[in-house]
């Protein structure tokens, strides 16, 4: 199976690439289905992940949020990472394209070669003001206490979906464009059942898309891709590549 997905990659003029979770987790950052360790296993992610428990809480909130950016800068992209960015330059360079779509916040693609990567849930490199919602880069923050405030009478926020919140209408209004014009639709790393996103490989396999899966784990959309390949992205995506002639450290 592993030289048809190679061979549908060869062919394809534009590629859409769906990215979950499961590639961070590779990298050894946890999902927020895992057990966190240490002080934070006391706490639920999906409680602590939203507008009212920073409203309620927000130095509790803004101590998690540092802990898991400190986690994301301390780990390295994997292979998987590095693959799908060594994949988009080669798309680029024959004048085909690879548009990478990530329900990940940690900014490993981007470190992994990547570009113009659509962050659909936000990206915690990033905070903006309660107030007047302008940005600013993390690297401009200090954590000197907590919770962080603006300089217009707010406080500091990560630009994260949280739960309950609408995902950025630029980052959908891309993503549904490319997954209209596409020609073949891989996701990876992701269980397919966070909406709208999991919608996606059915909406393009609709629209004439062949598709693609690579999980560790069978998903609701495994029965009907045309390849499944279960395992880690980042033991798969470099043989893929092997298979296509292409260098990951050359691209």
């Amino acid at each position: 199976m592993l030289d048809k997905a190679a061979e549908y990659i060869r062919k394809a003029e534009s590629i859409v690439v769906l990215t979950g979770a499961g590639v961070s987790a590779e990298s050894g950052l946890s999902t927020f289905r895992d057990p966190e360790e240490g002080h934070w296993s006391k706490y639920d992610p999906m409680q602590l992940a939203t507008l009212d428990a920073f409203n309620s809480d927000p130095e509790l909130v803004t101590r998690w949020y540092h802990w898991r950016f400190t986690k994301a800068r301390d780990v390295q992209p994997n292979q998987g990472h590095y693959a799908l960015g060594a994949l988009q330059q080669h798309k680029a360079k024959h004048g085909q394209s690879l548009t990478l779509i990530t329900q990940n916040v940690d900014g490993l693609h981007q470190r992994g070669g990547a570009e113009e990567v659509i962050e659909l849930h936000g990206t915690i490199h990033t905070w903006r003001c309660t107030v007047t919602g302008k940005q600013r880069p993390l690297s401009e923050l200090s954590f000197d206490t907590f919770p962080i405030p603006s300089d217009h009478g707010g406080l500091m926020r990560p630009c994260i979906v949280w739960f309950g919140e609408m995902l950025p209408e630029e980052a959908m209004l891309r993503s549904y464009g490319a997954m209209c014009d596409c020609d073949l639709f891989i996701t990876i790393g992701t269980n397919g059942t966070v909406e709208p996103a999991a919608s996606f490989i059915v909406g393009a396999k609709e629209n004439g898309a062949a598709t693609i899966e690579i999980n560790r784990d069978m998903t609701p959309n495994t029965g009907i891709v045309d390849v499944a390949l279960q395992g880690l992205s980042g033991m798969i995506l470099p043989r893929i590549l092997d298979e296509l002639g292409i260098d990951m450290t050359n691209e």
